[in-house]
């Protein structure tokens, strides 16, 4: 409730408490993490002020005093989010969180034109080609690699591109650790609108191989990317949404396997790719694929090729799914290229083996 109350009054505009340092001094002894408001350092959500320098400059203090919460009251901010690396002394990682007033409507199907919201917190790529609309920039002076000592946690946030996107969504690859909740990821258009994403950007990249990597995902969706999710190890994800996308999952190289909850895929080319060795599970594997009459010639890319795409065999892994098929209904169709190690079983029946 305190943390609400102060998040309240920074998106109201008011006078909070707030020290030098970004520290709420109102309730001393109970709120122990400095929250900082966008707003205080330039930004302006309008959808037309370039808002860069005045992220960078929140960000800055929220590393100053030693990690924190940025807060970003409704509106539709233009800019890119990029979290400056955070080096040695270790262990002295840090958490960075940044952190939207309202959670997104996650705005996407399998028929129809929707437009999508222009409300909550809105984060907008510029209209130039560039790095991601929020990025975690490697560290010179790591102790190991390039990864820079930050756990970024991300909320109530709706990241959007552009159609057949230039640039990625959230890129988190050199960041130690991530968390991701309520988080809305798409290119500005209704998905079944999307055009074919040409160029191979990502939704969101996690956490590399090698740097402690976790990340956690709740509540996610990812529209219009040519991949969804470029998953890395330690990966737990629950609620995760998967949009129109060449690729929905991604599995990239890991020593460690990854775990995943339910996972929605509607209208992707290959609901799960694999790029690399990968241990993984998911539990609740749901597709759909469209079916007679639902596309045309801008959309026929979301035709579904594969439902997994492993053609080198590097998955190793225990799927359930389960499959509709626009304007028909369920249907038993599940097909697969390679994916001689996973194991797929339609729930309700035995396991599918690698046929």
């Amino acid at each position: 409730m305190v943390l609400i109350t102060i998040c309240g009054w920074l998106f109201a505009g008011a006078a909070c408490a707030v020290d030098g340092g970004g520290k709420d001094s109102s309730t001393a002894g109970t709120v122990k993490s400095p929250v900082f408001n966008v707003l205080q350092y330039g930004a302006v959500g309008d959808d037309k002020t370039d808002n860069t320098e005045a992220f960078s400059a929140c960000l800055k203090a929220v590393i100053a005093a030693g990690g924190g919460k940025m807060v970003l009251p409704d509106g539709v901010y233009r800019g890119r989010i990029t979290i400056p690396p955070v080096s040695k002394p270790l262990p002295s990682w840090i958490t960075i969180e940044i952190i939207g007033e309202s959670e997104p409507a996650t705005v996407w199907g399998t028929v129809g034109a929707f437009p999508l919201q222009q409300n909550g917190t809105i984060i907008k790529s510029l209209p130039t080609p560039g790095a991601a609309v929020i990025s975690a920039s490697p560290s010179p002076n790591s102790v190991f690699g390039a990864f820079s000592a930050v756990y970024v946690v991300l909320r109530n946030l709706d990241v959007r591109t552009c159609d057949n996107p230039d640039r990625d969504g959230i890129d988190l690859r050199h960041a130690l650790q991530c968390k991701l909740e309520n988080v809305f990821i798409n290119t500005g258009v209704y998905n079944v609108q999307a055009s074919k994403p040409t160029r191979d950007t990502k939704g969101l990249i996690t956490p590399s191989c090698n740097n402690a990597a976790l990340t956690i995902l709740r509540n996610v969706a990812f529209t219009g990317y040519h991949t969804g999710i470029v998953v890395n190890e330690h990966t737990d994800g629950d609620n995760i949404i998967l949009g129109s996308n060449i690729n929905g999952l991604e599995f990239a190289f890991a020593h460690h396997a990854s775990r995943f909850g339910r996972v929605c895929a509607q209208r992707c080319t290959h609901a799960i790719a694999v790029t690399g060795k990968h241990g993984f599970s998911i539990e609740q594997l749901d597709i759909e694929i469209a079916g007679p009459g639902q596309t045309d010639s801008n959309n026929k890319w979301q035709t579904t090729e594969f439902d997994i795409n492993d053609p080198k065999n590097l998955g190793i892994a225990d799927i359930n799914y389960w499959v509709v098929e626009g304007n028909v209904g369920v249907v038993e169709k599940f097909t697969r290229n390679g994916s001689a190690s996973i194991q797929a079983r339609r729930i309700g029946s035995a396991p599918a083996g690698n046929k």
